[in-house]
Formats: structure tokens, C-alpha cells, sequence
């Protein structure tokens, strides 16, 4: 974190041609290249560090990229790497670093206890919210819902392993490009596995 000069801008274009979406390559190891990074380390099957060591250099030249189980488009989550993809015609076009249900215990809104867990299936997105929503679990970011209270949401943290109550979350900026370029439209399919 914090590195600058042309081998992070040569990172950063080798991570975006390949799919691992980070916003623009500008030679500054930030954040988003680290979200970058975490999913080239999941979908290569690495430890999650977000150092570019000798391993995550041959995944980066070996080209790994993660496949999808969509024929059409949509949004494919696999859980366990812990990967958001974004899927056109059947191809991967850009793989997120999501953060998922955590499977620990929560009391919910009722006085329940719950799982946190990300339910399995093929859904559809059906409704949006385009700003902050404040559930009672915490606040989204410009959430797509697609099972109940599930959506796919930006929030400040997504970290490198499950840690959310279900949802899937991405980073704010990864969320402002999936609304600005319409990935997720109502009626869009997503398939978590």
C-alpha cells in the first residue's frame, strides 16, 4: 500500500486487462489495487495479502481468471473464493473482491439469533436504491437486492475473507461503476454459489 511509479501502473494495466476491475491504472498502489489484488489472489486459489510476491507475478503472468457458471449475463458470486463477477454473454468482464455472510451469530431486528450467511441460488435483482439506504444490520451503499434483504452493496470495508450478515459487499467505487454502466438493472440474474 502506497507504492507509486511504473511497476504498480504495469500491475495495475496487467490486473485490468485481465479483468480484475480497479478503476484507472495511475501508478499509485491504493486501495482499489488492493481490492484487485485480493481477487486475483482468490481466483488464483493464494493467501489474500495483497502483496505482489513470487506467486501472485505467476498468476499475474499465467493470466488466471475465474470462470463463470452463466450462460447469458448477470452477476456470478462464488463464495468460496469470495469473488463478485460480472458476467456479459457469458463471459467474465470484471471480478470484484466481495466480502460475504461471516457465519458468525447476530441478534436480528426481532431479538433473534441469526447466521450470518449469504444464501445459495439464482435470484434477480429486484430493487434498487440509488444512495445510502440504512437497513437495520448498518448502511448500504446504492444497494441491488436481489433475495429479501440480500443485495449487492458498496460499503468502506470489504476485506479479504467473509465478514458481512449475507450480503455481498464490494467497495463504494466498484458500486458507483456497476450503477453507472447499468450491470445490474432490475430484473438482472444472480447466481451465488
Amino acid at each position: 500500500m502506497g507504492d507509486r511509479g511504473p511497476k504498480v501502473l504495469a500491475l495495475q494495466q496487467r490486473l485490468s486487462n485481465l479483468g480484475y476491475w480497479l478503476g484507472e491504472p495511475d501508478g499509485h498502489y491504493g486501495s482499489l489495487t488492493r481490492q484487485a489484488v485480493w481477487a486475483l489472489q482468490k481466483s488464483a486459489g493464494l493467501s489474500r495479502d495483497g502483496n505482489v510476491g513470487s506467486a501472485t507475478q505467476k498468476a499475474l503472468a499465467n493470466g488466471v481468471r475465474p470462470s463463470t457458471q452463466l450462460s447469458g449475463d448477470g452477476i456470478d458470486i462464488n463464495l468460496s473464493r469470495q469473488i463478485l463477477m460480472i458476467v456479459r454473454g457469458g463471459e467474465v468482464t470484471y471480478i470484484l473482491n466481495t466480502s460475504t455472510g461471516g457465519g458468525y451469530k447476530y441478534e436480528t431486528k426481532k431479538g433473534n439469533t441469526a447466521t450470518a450467511r449469504t444464501p445459495k441460488g439464482t435470484f434477480k435483482v429486484y430493487y434498487t436504491v440509488d444512495g445510502s439506504d440504512e437497513g437495520f444490520l448498518g448502511t448500504m451503499w446504492r444497494p441491488r437486492y436481489f433475495h429479501g434483504g440480500y443485495a449487492v452493496h458498496g460499503s468502506p470495508s470489504i476485506p479479504a475473507y467473509p465478514a458481512s450478515h449475507g450480503c455481498a459487499r464490494v467497495s463504494n467505487a466498484a458500486m458507483n461503476m456497476i450503477w453507472a454502466r447499468d450491470f445490474m438493472p432490475k430484473g438482472a440474474t444472480v447466481l451465488v454459489r
